[in-house]
């Protein structure tokens, strides 16, 4: 018994020797391709739920962001919840307003489908679909994503379609059902059937491993943040990783999974507390982000290789300049775009 114990001891050991050596060399020893600022192409998701839940005149603030940044790249999200309210009855108004303006103004458009789209609670079902069968659920899903992609697929300034919003994070994160992978597969092979365009795949950068996600990817969207608020901590945290490390997970992924392109598809741009921003003091907000942080944000991902970014957090920049008279978050935002 005492041998198998110190054997047992010897083993676990090792693995947390080894686990620290990959994390110290994942922090420390790898380092990123720094992106010429010249190449870097920025874009932004807009959330139409999120300017509505800012009491922000949403139609207003879609055009303004669009307009007054110069917006050549763009993610919307047709949230499940919005489209089909009622079971078996489609309104896609205003996402066809949204798409309407976007082609209006060549932007180049992600449009993300599924039950799991972005912004809190992460998964944007109808009211009615908790009160029936998850296989029944599911086929419901299939058909509005089939309704969905059918509608837009003859837009040729749809340039990919996201499935699903990372999956593969754990469902704790957000008010969502287990993962189902067999039907993450379902919605895939489906939308590729009907359209020959990329599917993105999106992953949590820092909470990750990127693999499942990635080899299901012609086009593999990281999450990017370096502060943050942890609820199990109950206090505010900054991430110690440096560039490198997403270098690094792009690398290790690279073995086993072969993207098309790699982008940043949810770059932080807004701040993260206890509570949404909107019911923080403006002191709480500045913790996560400012226009100090948001400059050290773009930087960061600069030097970690990627191109391709899409910020996180145009309806806040518009919110701070037109609710508080604080367009400092705006400007920032507008000279990165502008530049």
């Amino acid at each position: 018994m005492i041998l198998k114990k110190i054997k047992e001891f010897k083993k676990t050991s090792i693995t947390l020797a080894v686990f620290f050596l990959l994390l110290l060399a994942i922090l420390f020893l790898s380092r990123g391709e720094a992106c010429p600022p010249k190449e870097a192409e920025y874009g932004i998701t807009f959330s139409k739920l999120k300017a509505r839940e800012l009491k922000l005149d949403w139609k207003q603030a879609y055009v303004d962001i669009l307009d007054g940044l110069d917006i050549k790249k763009l993610r919307l999200a047709a949230y499940w919840s919005e489209v089909e309210s009622d079971r078996d009855e489609f309104t896609y108004r205003d996402l066809d307003w949204q798409i309407q303006q976007a082609s209006q103004r060549n932007i180049d458009i992600i449009l993300a489908v599924g039950g799991r789209l972005p912004r809190w609670p992460e998964c944007h079902f109808p009211g009615w679909a908790g009160n029936i069968s998850r296989e029944k659920r599911q086929k419901q899903l299939l058909d509005y994503i089939q309704k969905t992609v059918n509608r837009y697929k003859d837009n040729s300034h749809i340039q990919a379609w996201q499935v699903e919003n990372e999956p593969f994070l754990s469902s704790h994160f957000g008010e969502c059902p287990p993962l189902d992978k067999d039907f993450l597969d379902k919605e895939i092979s489906l939308v590729k059937k009907m359209d020959s365009r990329p599917i993105v795949v999106t992953d949590s950068g820092e909470l990750s491993l990127w693999i499942p996600a990635a080899s299901r990817a012609d086009i593999f969207g990281t999450t990017m943040y370096k502060q943050t608020y942890s609820e199990k901590l109950g206090s505010y945290v900054e991430y110690p990783i440096r560039p490198g490390f997403f270098h690094f997970k792009r690398n290790v992924a690279d073995w086993f999974a072969e993207p098309q392109k790699w982008v940043v598809i949810e770059l932080q741009g807004e701040p993260w507390g206890p509570k949404p921003y909107q019911n923080l003091s403006p002191k709480e907000r500045k913790k996560t982000m400012s226009p100090e942080k948001f400059e050290q944000m773009m930087e960061f991902a600069r030097q970690t290789g990627f191109k391709e970014f899409y910020l996180w957090g145009a309806e806040y920049w518009y919110w701070e300049k037109t609710k508080n008279n604080d367009p400092a978050m705006w400007q920032k935002a507008q000279k990165l775009f502008t530049q």
